[in-house]
């Protein structure tokens, strides 16, 4: 008989073992499928983004709950549940809708606590002919258990480092001992895929977002990259840092930040990779899922067979 993933849950570190048929782990949901928003993006790297835009599934709730989440309508940061339930066949057939609009990728964005309902998903998608390339969009806060399950459905890995320190990770993530838990995972997939290449979709894109005032948290991530991962992953640097939503200032990363992070880069031979253009600091990234367009116009479409179940 085949096992119920979700009925002695440990697709995340947390390792709840709780019965999520009847109940919520930390993620803060059950065993249903829940969705806040599916259509183009084409926010993402170029790559990734394509064309038209990568076609955007974002679950609700999270193994994570970080104070400075720009999603944190979804996420469980606030305690909020924002979605809509769907079925393994609907969220297929939002798959194959996203397909059709012309998505380059099929982007699933922190879905490590649906992994049993998603690859079942896919199996139906790929049955009716689903082939775009699939991207794992995740805050690499999951289980190698976890891993194992959604591995052969992963085309390319688009993965959060967040940092590697202790304190920075306390301070924003609530999560101390996260790095604990980030290296194994980096280390699985590099021993499971051990070269990128971004013209076919295959690999590793690892994010690093700069926290405010915490620049040298930042180095130390880089030079651990720089030893372990370059040539095997692709970097992505981030600086979009959205503060939480208490009153506390946060102080933007300079223009002479910036400068050492390229200079150390440079130096450490980190040369492929993807650099945020901090002229966009002024773009609203904080979405509002409440809306059918989250973000701004120009970055998003709604997938129209996703409105319709919003809106049945």
């Amino acid at each position: 008989m085949e096992k119920n993933e979700y009925s002695d849950c440990i697709l995340c570190p947390n390792m709840c073992h709780v019965n999520r048929m009847e109940t919520t782990g930390i993620c803060r949901q059950k065993d249903t499928v829940r969705i806040a928003w599916a259509g183009l993006h084409r926010g993402e790297e170029p790559p990734i983004t394509g064309e038209h835009g990568s076609g955007m599934i974002f679950f609700t709730g999270c193994p994570l709950h970080c104070q400075y989440c720009q999603n944190r309508q979804i996420s469980g940061s606030d305690g909020d549940n924002y979605g809509i339930d769907v079925s393994e066949d609907e969220l297929s057939s939002i798959m194959l809708s996203l397909q059709e609009d012309g998505a380059a990728t099929l982007n699933l964005v922190t879905g490590t606590h649906f992994i049993p309902s998603i690859t079942a998903a896919l199996d139906k998608a790929r049955a009716e002919g689903f082939s775009i390339p699939v991207v794992w969009n995740s805050s690499g806060y999951e289980s190698i258990h976890g891993l194992e399950l959604i591995d052969p459905y992963v085309d390319l890995y688009l993965l959060d480092c967040k940092t590697l320190s202790c304190q920075t990770a306390s301070r924003f993530c609530r999560k101390e001992k996260y790095a604990d838990y980030i290296i194994p995972v980096m280390d699985w997939i590099k021993e499971h895929h051990p070269t990128t290449d971004l013209e076919s979709l295959r690999g590793t894109v690892l994010r690093h977002l700069v926290f405010p005032g915490e620049l040298e948290s930042s180095i130390s991530f880089l030079r651990y990259f720089a030893e372990h991962y370059k040539d095997n992953f692709i970097l992505s640097f981030m600086t979009q840092f959205v503060p939480p939503k208490e009153k506390i200032y946060f102080p933007s990363i300079s223009e002479d930040e910036i400068d050492r992070i390229l200079s150390l880069m440079d130096s450490l031979g980190i040369e492929d990779g993807f650099m945020q253009d901090p002229d966009e600091d002024d773009i609203l990234w904080i979405p509002d899922f409440t809306k059918d367009v989250p973000f701004p116009e120009s970055f998003a479409d709604p997938d129209p067979y996703f409105l319709s179940i919003k809106h049945r």
